[in-house]
């Protein structure tokens, strides 16, 4: 195995993917060199492009280290909190159980202890 096989076996930990309508959201547990963890969160919608006449998926992407968890954690339930309590029409959308709900405490929770 040379050197950049090895690195690409240990670069990605864990992974789970959400399907959430015309979208997939991905989340990838990585380590860097020096082994400690990150987390990937990825956007990705399949789009048509009228130009080349086939599909392409449109990615966007978010690192998020761990010193970090925290506060991104209480950010994204405090804006949740806004949203429920302010929407006028907010109706919360139950999915079947075909999909997965991933809160961000099992993340942490995950990345804290014995890898999958």
């Amino acid at each position: 195995m040379d050197e950049l096989e090895n690195l690409d076996s240990r670069d990605e930990i864990y992974s789970k993917a959400v399907r959430a309508g015309k979208r997939t959201y991905f989340f990838d547990v990585k380590a860097t060199k020096s082994n400690e963890y990150y987390l990937t969160l990825t956007e990705s919608k399949r789009r048509f492009s009228n130009e080349a006449g086939k599909f392409f998926y449109d990615k966007h992407k978010i690192f998020l280290y761990r010193e970090d968890f925290e506060k991104f954690v209480a950010g994204l339930k405090e804006v949740i909190a806004y949203i429920e309590e302010n929407q006028e029409d907010w109706v919360p959308r139950h999915t079947d159980d075909s999909h997965s709900d991933v809160r961000f405490e099992d993340l942490d929770h995950d990345m804290r202890g014995p890898v999958r």
